[in-house]
């Protein structure tokens, strides 16, 4: 109904002229002027009240229908000067122009106008009267004046709008954007603590089924079930406290650095794997991020060969200070299964961290024999 009411409107415009200027032809009203013919005058009022039904659409043909019909037929002398019938048209057209006018049009109205009626002015005796011109001419200045000032409100109203609607889908984007990263960044820290925890939980209870006979074995197997188990649910409550408590102190808890890398290989070496660790180049102080990231993937690839190859005799990890980067590097011997194509969710973790940080990360069978991830992470000026 609302997109309806405008054209409604029109519509009761265009009747109110075309019945007022007839009326005004032949009753006739005191505001008709000069001499002309009745039927012409008519026809004249019906063509100009036909040509006002387009004035929002097409706003420069209805204008110069007005227009020229206005002055053409006042200068051969064939129509009645009329007021409602003739010059109310061409005041609402003239408004028409500067409201509704696109690009050029209401430039190329405005000098329709101009020209029209000072060639009027000079050819119709009716129209040269000086207060007739300063009437006529600021009626018609003061409607284009006030259509241009409506067009131009529309269009800043238009653009905030625009705006608006920029913003709130840029908002709703980078909503989503950083729902999906903090989404990723949970799966990533979930599977570096249930991954690790559980690889290590799994050799450890298979070990203890081989050596059933040896309680002392047995009893080591436990003990290291147990204390994996109870340092992963303890990092899964600081994950999960982190998620749920909207205090900041939630978010202090110390992460784990490179400085726990040793305590993860001598770890790893209890459980059975024959690990050695080498640091490279003088160790400096790390930005958090970069020392969280670096566990994760030291941690990462040694749950990889922990359950992805068979025939390990050695795992060699390597922590390099070297130059303006860190570089790490995890290779066994073992003889890699089909889960370490590269795509497995451990690797992609560990590839979005290198990424984060503008680094670079080579994860794939050696080229001897073996698997290797060899990362790079840049590092600023110490």
């Amino acid at each position: 109904m609302e997109r309806h009411r405008p054209r409604i409107v029109d519509l009761m415009i265009v009747l109110a002229v075309l019945l007022v200027g007839l009326m005004e032809i032949w009753v006739p009203f005191a505001s008709r002027a000069g001499g002309g013919n009745l039927w012409l005058s008519s026809a004249q009022v019906v063509i100009v009240a036909a040509a006002m039904v387009v004035r929002r659409t097409r706003p420069l043909i209805a204008a110069g229908v007005t227009f020229v019909l206005f002055s053409g037929l006042h200068i051969a002398e064939v129509t009645f000067l009329l007021f409602y019938g003739q010059f109310v048209p061409m005041v609402l057209t003239t408004f028409a122009v500067a409201r509704h006018g696109k690009y050029r049009e209401p430039y190329l109205g405005a000098a329709l106008i101009i020209g029209t009626m000072l060639l009027g002015d000079l050819l119709v005796p009716e129209l040269q009267d000086p207060d007739e011109i300063v009437f006529h001419w600021s009626a018609l200045f003061g409607a284009y004046a006030l259509g241009t000032w409506q067009r131009v409100m529309a269009n800043q109203a238009a653009q905030a709008r625009q705006r608006a609607i920029d913003a709130e889908v840029e908002a709703t984007a980078r909503a989503t954007t950083a729902i999906l990263e903090e989404r990723t960044r949970m799966a990533r820290e979930l599977h570096d603590v249930v991954a690790h925890a559980m690889s290590v939980i799994v050799v450890q209870a298979g070990a203890a089924q081989l050596v059933t006979d040896d309680e002392d074995d047995v009893r080591r197997s436990l003990e290291t079930i147990r204390s994996t188990g109870a340092n992963a649910l303890a990092e899964m409550r600081r994950f999960v406290t982190m998620l749920r408590d909207q205090d900041e102190t939630a978010l202090r808890v110390p992460q784990p650095g490179l400085s726990a890398v040793e305590q993860l290989v001598h770890d790893a070496r209890a459980n059975g794997l024959p690990v050695t660790f080498e640091v490279r180049g003088t160790p400096r102080d790390l930005p958090a991020g970069i020392d969280l990231a670096a566990y994760r993937i030291v941690q990462e690839a040694l749950t990889n060969a922990r359950q992805h190859a068979s025939g390990v005799s050695s795992i060699e990890v390597i922590v390099d200070y070297a130059g303006g980067a860190l570089h790490l590097g995890v290779h066994d011997d073992g003889m890699a299964v089909a889960q370490t194509s590269g795509k497995g969710h451990g690797l992609i973790g560990m590839r979005e961290r290198v990424q984060l940080y503008g680094g670079s990360l080579r994860a794939g069978p050696s080229d001897t024999r073996g698997f290797l991830v060899d990362a790079v992470l840049p590092l600023g000026p110490q």
